[in-house]
């Protein structure tokens, strides 16, 4: 059973400030769980379901972690869910750091994006296309965001996320590597040679990328339209169509090079 100073302490999390000062957020459900059992983040305790823990017998260990058997009822007052799925975690938060290995790859970076099923649905594309690292500007949401997490479907666990003043993350990071931002404006992406290392801007739902942070892009690329009446792309969506792109060019220069080598 649930003491009372437990619900005030896992409610709590609901709201930012206090994941903050107690350095812990929440992963629900069957599937995020064990993408966190399977993952180096440090938990606190886990929360679950007598279904739950039937069904994982021998799956965690009590030696690192507190586990903890509640009822459904239990689970749902506690739970940021409309509907809990058996279980939910406290999980510690990472300091990760940054470091200039990390631009030895395609590296996303996200510009003022405030919708948290877009920033976990961007985290989850990273993850398919083999991103292992973004970065967001800090007016962007939260990234321990129940919704946030929720999105990510599990990627979360897989993908390094960062936050900081995008120029000064230009000026010490990205001096060897292009920068190409995705405008309404720029050069049709389909038309473009793309490198296999770059960094990819993504601006904001609704305003794009900003104006200290379009100065220090060296390439604006847009996905065409074939649509007179579609205004623009959903931030998630627009960031899928050029990760495929940028991946698909590095496949085919691969293939070609290979061929003739």
């Amino acid at each position: 059973m649930l003491s009372a100073a437990q619900i005030k302490l896992i409610r709590s999390l609901h709201l930012q400030k206090f994941r903050k000062s107690a350095n812990l957020f929440l992963v629900e459900g069957n599937k995020m769980v064990a993408e966190l059992l399977r993952s180096d983040y440090g938990i606190e305790a886990i929360y679950a379901t007598e279904k739950w823990f039937v069904k994982n017998r021998g799956e965690f260990f009590k030696d690192k972690f507190e586990v903890i058997k509640i009822s459904s009822a239990e689970l749902k007052r506690i739970s940021a869910l409309k509907t809990p799925n058996d279980v939910l975690a406290l999980v510690r938060i990472p300091e990760p750091s940054l470091n200039l290995e990390a631009f030895n790859n395609l590296v996303l970076m996200l510009d003022g994006i405030a919708d948290p099923g877009n920033l976990g649905t961007i985290i989850r594309i990273a993850d398919w296309y083999g991103i292992k690292t973004v970065i967001c500007s800090s007016d962007s949401v939260e990234l321990f965001n129940p919704k946030v997490v929720q999105a990510t479907m599990g990627s979360l666990f897989r993908v390094n996320v960062f936050y900081g003043f995008l120029p000064e993350i230009f000026q010490k990071y990205c001096s060897v590597i292009p920068i190409y931002g995705a405008t309404l404006d720029g050069v049709n992406i389909y038309a473009k040679e793309l490198p296999e290392k770059a960094v990819i801007v993504i601006g904001s739902e609704s305003h794009g990328i900003s104006a200290e942070v379009k100065e220090k892009v060296d390439f604006l690329i847009t996905i065409p339209s074939f649509s007179s009446a579609a205004e623009s792309l959903n931030a998630s969506v627009a960031t899928a169509v050029i990760c495929s792109e940028f991946r698909r060019k590095a496949l085919k220069a691969s293939v070609l090079f290979e061929k003739f080598d």
